[in-house]
């Protein structure tokens, strides 16, 4: 399998909009980081100000449901607004520690076949 790492910045007010759109798009798992900025200085990644109020949202997905989360995240997020939030999709080259959520793929592809 391949998989893929999409990361949403966004404020915490949708954080668990932007889980429950990958949620039913696919994705089997989450990690949310909180992020702040420093001080007066107004901190960017990947040209988003990250302000006390910006959570990061990590989704390892096999690669073939990247384009339906994406979508999923976008519409029901309404990223495409300004202050919405990002999302990108970074390559994985590796993956250690799936194993639950790779048999609860494999299950669901067996379901999606017939």
């Amino acid at each position: 399998m391949q998989f893929k790492l999409i990361m949403t910045l966004v404020t915490p007010e949708i954080t668990n909009q932007v889980i429950d759109a990958a949620k039913k798009a696919g994705a089997t798992g989450d990690v949310v980081l909180p992020a702040r900025g420093t001080g007066s200085k107004e901190a960017k990644f990947f040209g988003i100000s990250v302000e006390d109020k910006t959570d990061i949202i990590l989704f390892v997905v096999e690669e073939h449901i990247v384009n339906r989360v994406m979508q999923a995240i976008t519409t029901d997020c309404k990223l495409r607004e300004p202050g919405k939030g990002i999302a990108i999709v970074l390559s994985v080259d590796k993956v250690v520690g799936m194993e639950s959520q790779i048999e609860k793929i494999k299950t669901r592809l067996r379901e999606e076949q017939l």
